[in-house]
């Protein structure tokens, strides 16, 4: 059987090999058998965000689920951090989020929670992939009363909501602070506008209405533009931008300009230095971090350490290192103190703390680093050799770093939930960087495409 788990879970196109209705019931079972842990009666609580496909991997993860003799509680769509956290304070055995995050509406995934809110390790993904391969387990058949149920959890949304607005600072309120919310017609859609009306935000949401088939659809964290111009025609003061399964955040300050998760890291870490809260006064970053980050850590006095792309990896070098914080570009940022894992909602809240706090504007505060240019090309990839192993590859990405020395850098890598590369360059100039990206781009499409 190919490998089922990704950088996050296992993804594909739904009712395509591997996310059929028919692996989800083996995932249900194998995750069911794996996370029993003690003796009592087992529960998983399963979430999803608002894809169509949803339904159906929701009831074959559940019948595979109940099949082992354990229960399902059902939340519903919330936001991917939402489960996590359900999952830990239910005392579940595991949470389980179906969702494919930022990707488009006819892709999903599966993502495995531990029961104390924190991803799956790879240990235990390796252990559910060989489950199901070898068919160990299928003999296992809970019989009678034995079999498990399946109930939903009308509460659960308010408890996440109050569990977000905790890690808002108690002296400070958003009364006075105009701004507009992208939902992107996905898990964040019913939580996040209660959670920025009740601290006293006039909030403006837009995208807003999932239909199942629009998550993600220009909108969110990686389509900016409706957000933008929703802010400069309502005079916001800021503008927030949720992904699909709101792990993720991306800010517009109050001139329409976007803010990354660099810019994210960098304004919050500056404000948790200041207040003795950046835990061994270090940030954990990816390789994706802009150049220009690097060098703003550098002049606060912050030290830094990349971890490999992808959020849990992150996770795992902060716990290694005592780190409160750590993310990524793309606006997965993890603030250990408040959560296992990123949550778009909690990271909007400490932007929106430092705002608050030093009465400032988002378009000032966003001056605490300046990006250096930056290229990002993706390319659709047939397969995914290893890129040590293409020659061309490797000597045009070896000439870009030797004519760009210690002004810039080349990362050229495979996207770990798409059958995508990525192609990074950063430079001096706009220019520079350009004809190299373009140039490396044009390598990876003639011999992986």
């Amino acid at each position: 059987m190919d490998k089922l788990f990704g950088t996050d879970g296992v993804r594909g196109v739904a009712n395509i090999h591997p996310m059929t209705a028919e692996m989800a019931l083996a995932i249900g079972r194998a995750t069911a058998h794996v996370c029993k842990q003690h003796d009592k009666r087992h529960r998983i609580v399963i979430g999803k965000d608002t894809r169509l496909s949803c339904y159906m991997i929701e009831n074959a993860l559940t019948a595979g689920i109940c099949s082992m003799g354990v229960d399902v509680f059902l939340v519903g769509p919330v936001p991917t951090p939402g489960t996590a956290y359900i999952t830990q304070s239910m005392r579940a055995d595991a949470g389980i989020v179906i969702s494919a995050s930022h990707n488009p509406y006819q892709d999903n995934g599966i993502k495995i929670f531990t029961r104390d809110g924190y991803k799956l390790s790879y240990r235990l993904e390796e252990e559910i992939e060989e489950i199901i391969a070898s068919g160990r387990i299928n003999d296992i058949r809970p019989t009678a009363e034995e079999v498990g149920r399946a109930k939903r959890i009308d509460d659960a949304l308010g408890r996440y909501i109050v569990f977000c607005k905790r890690s808002f600072p108690e002296d400070l309120t958003l009364e006075g602070l105009k701004m507009v919310i992208d939902c992107s017609n996905g898990a964040t859609y019913k939580v996040a506008p209660i959670i920025f009306n009740e601290l006293g935000a006039d909030v403006t949401a837009i995208h807003c209405s999932p239909n199942g088939l629009n998550i993600n659809t220009n909108c969110g964290s990686q389509h900016t533009e409706d957000l933008a111009a929703k802010v400069l025609e309502t005079g916001a003061d800021v503008g927030l931008a949720f992904d699909g399964d709101g792990d993720r955040l991306i800010a517009v300050d109050e001139k329409g300009e976007e803010l990354d998760g660099d810019h994210i890291m960098a304004i919050c870490a500056k404000a948790m230095q200041a207040a003795g809260k950046l835990n061994n006064n270090k940030v954990i970053i990816t390789p994706m971090s802009n150049f220009g980050l690097r060098i703003a850590f550098d002049e606060m006095g912050i030290q830094y350490e990349d971890a490999d792309v992808g959020d849990r990896n992150v996770l795992e070098l902060m716990q290694q290192r005592g780190a409160s914080m750590g993310g990524e570009q793309s606006g997965h940022t993890i603030f250990l103190d408040h959560h296992t894992t990123g949550d778009g909602i909690i990271s909007a809240l400490q932007l929106l703390a430092v705002m608050q706090r030093g009465d400032r504007p988002l378009s000032e505060l966003g001056q605490v680093f300046q990006r250096a240019p930056q290229r990002l090309i993706n390319i659709d990839v047939a397969s995914k050799p290893p890129l040590d192993t293409i020659p061309e590859i490797q000597e045009a990405e070896s000439a870009a770093c030797s004519e760009l020395g210690n002004k810039g850098r080349t990362l050229i890598r495979y996207s770990g939930t798409q059958s995508m590369c990525r192609v990074m360059v950063e430079g001096p100039t706009e220019a520079i960087v350009d004809r190299l990206a373009n140039t490396l781009a044009e390598i990876v499409k003639r011999t992986l495409s």
